[in-house]
């Protein structure tokens, strides 16, 4: 998602915000390349030439030419090169600071929205919460997806309460009037083996629609279980696939997976209880809500 023709790249990873900007420190980008082919990611591609690194990646039988496709020894291949290898790129990586926030997380039970608007209570929980799911090829040993938590979707790297962080994040939010996005790159229409996974040509028309304010005069509808906000129509996305629980065949399965997902959530969210305000906790999922619309 760090290339985008439409958009000029300021770093892969590793930035930082000021009030005056944000600046990337790093200085180059670390991108899978699993079936990676110039019609997917031609940024991508074009840039794995002299002076990049590839990991993990095996060659076609007797030739130098690399078999994307191939993950006999892990799904984890990886390619990493300077920022200057690719052509769209801010030479000072630095930029304003931001208007949009785009959270991303890997739904692996279809049950959250492909796109949400949160309220910058909801923006601090889910950042609090930093929810996704460890596919196949991120770590050893993982062949089927499993969610996990990670505080600030950084936790190893906090050095104080992961509230301190969100209410640092809450108070640039409302000075600046800054809009934060919930991004499923997961599963939709069932959860992982039986619905399939968003196409990333959605996730880039979705993300474009709220980057150009296309999303600001919609309709929105809200899920009865995280409260999340989603659109009902956004340009060069199917509609039907913009709410979840639409998509599935088994609605019940839904709702019940959707309560699952919400208990491991307010699970997790525990920890933090003690030092976060009830503006933040309340922003999270209600169980006994949805409890009461599956009975109903």
């Amino acid at each position: 998602m760090e290339t985008d023709p439409h958009r000029q790249l300021i770093g892969d990873d590793e930035h930082g915000w000021c009030d005056s900007s944000v600046f990337n420190f790093e200085g180059g980008c670390y991108a899978k390349c699993i079936d990676l082919t110039k019609e997917k990611e031609p940024q991508i591609y074009d840039a794995i030439r002299f002076g990049a690194l590839l990991e993990n990646i095996n060659f076609f039988p007797n030739t130098r030419t690399v078999n994307y496709a191939d993950s006999s020894r892990t799904e984890n291949t990886r390619v990493s090169y300077p920022l200057y290898h690719i052509d769209n790129i801010v030479p000072t990586s630095m930029a304003k600071p931001p208007q949009n926030i785009f959270f991303l997380t890997c739904d692996a039970w279809g049950i959250l929205p492909p796109i949400s608007r949160l309220t910058p209570e909801q923006a601090m929980y889910h950042f609090m919460s930093g929810y996704t799911a460890k596919v196949a090829g991120t770590e050893k040993g993982i062949v089927e997806p499993v969610s996990t938590f990670s505080a600030c979707f950084g936790n190893v790297f906090l050095p104080l309460h992961p509230a301190q962080y969100a209410s640092m994040l809450g108070e640039k939010l409302r000075k600046d009037n800054i809009s934060v996005w919930l991004i499923n790159t997961g599963w939709i229409g069932g959860e992982y083996g039986k619905g399939e996974r968003i196409k990333l040509s959605y996730t880039r028309a979705m993300i474009t629609a709220a980057l150009q304010g296309e999303l600001n005069s919609v309709l929105y509808d809200t899920d009865n279980v995280f409260g999340l906000q989603f659109p009902t129509t956004c340009p060069n996305v199917p509609s039907e696939l913009l709410n979840p629980r639409n998509i599935w065949t088994d609605k019940e399965a839904y709702d019940s997976d959707a309560i699952e997902l919400a208990k491991e959530f307010i699970e997790n969210f525990q920890q933090y209880a003690d030092q976060t305000s009830p503006e933040i906790i309340a922003a999270g999922p209600k169980i006994r809500q949805a409890e009461d619309v599956v009975m109903a």
